[in-house]
């Protein structure tokens, strides 16, 4: 584990510790009895293929879904009890930023601390001009989501997290539908986050480049159950055929895959 030196925004640093989980809709059993530790002030990676369970996993996390058996814990805290949020500072990045159309920049920022009044205006503004020079934004503070790239706008969703000030900063697939230089540079963003704020770091991502450059630790999911945990650099050359498969697939021409799919579903 690495040492980290910086100060985390609210004084502390927090773990993810999750224990047996299970979680069923109906007759589907989406998480089957998950455990993984996620270590304060490290960058933890969750990847496997769609629909292998990620985005339930992150759900729980942040308190979003119950499980149907298991624990999720945050430090000491149970992620599942809504008095959680009230001592840890948890935030989410969406996939698509989920950014307001009607809102300027500043004011998307600006909407949390308001809602909550966690402070007057001037400490608003303090905290959401912090956030937008962290992200080298403060020149968009007057724009709207509309006129922005699609790198500015994961770049904004990602200041609008830093305003909560958080000790849990968790990424859903950050760097989705980026070009690979806007992608490296998400990456880039993420660890140096890491670096200066001390905060926690789950990524649930595809990008297997982002994960074997900035992961401390990386775990790979497939049909809700975790297959490995490790560094990045047992992931180079995985032994798991289905493992190595997801992360560095072969096109093969003339056995295509979608035609493999038919023939196991006839």
């Amino acid at each position: 584990m690495s040492t980290f030196t910086a100060t985390p925004f609210a004084g502390k640093t927090y773990g993810v510790t999750v224990r047996n989980l299970t979680k069923k809709f109906g007759p589907v059993t989406v998480l089957k009895d998950v455990s993984l530790d996620v270590r304060p002030g490290e960058i933890f990676c969750l990847m496997g293929p769609s629909g292998s369970g990620k985005s339930v996993l992150l759900k729980h996390i942040a308190g979003l879904e119950l499980p149907t058996s298991g624990e999720v814990r945050i430090g000491d805290f149970d992620a599942a009890d809504p008095a959680t949020r009230d001592q840890v500072h948890l935030a989410l990045v969406f996939q698509a930023g989920a950014l307001f159309n009607s809102l300027s920049v500043y004011d998307n920022l600006a909407l949390y601390p308001r809602e909550h009044r966690l402070c007057n205006e001037a400490g608003i503004r303090e905290r959401v001009m912090r956030a937008l020079s962290i992200l080298s934004l403060e020149k968009a503070a007057k724009k709207f989501p509309s006129e922005l790239s699609g790198g500015m706008k994961k770049r904004v969703a990602i200041a609008r997290a830093l305003v909560m000030e958080p000790q849990l900063l968790i990424y859903d697939e950050p760097t989705s539908e980026l070009d690979p230089v806007m992608g490296a540079t998400i990456s880039e963003i993420i660890a140096t986050l890491r670096e200066q704020m001390a905060v926690t770091s789950i990524v649930v991502t595809h990008d297997r480049d982002l994960a074997l450059s900035i992961a401390d630790r990386i775990s790979i999911i497939m049909e809700g159950r975790i297959r490995a945990t490790g560094v990045a650099a047992d992931f180079r050359a995985p032994a798991d055929r289905d493992i190595a498969d997801f992360l560095s697939p072969v096109i093969d021409l003339k056995n295509p895959r979608f035609k493999q799919l038919e023939q196991n579903h006839e």
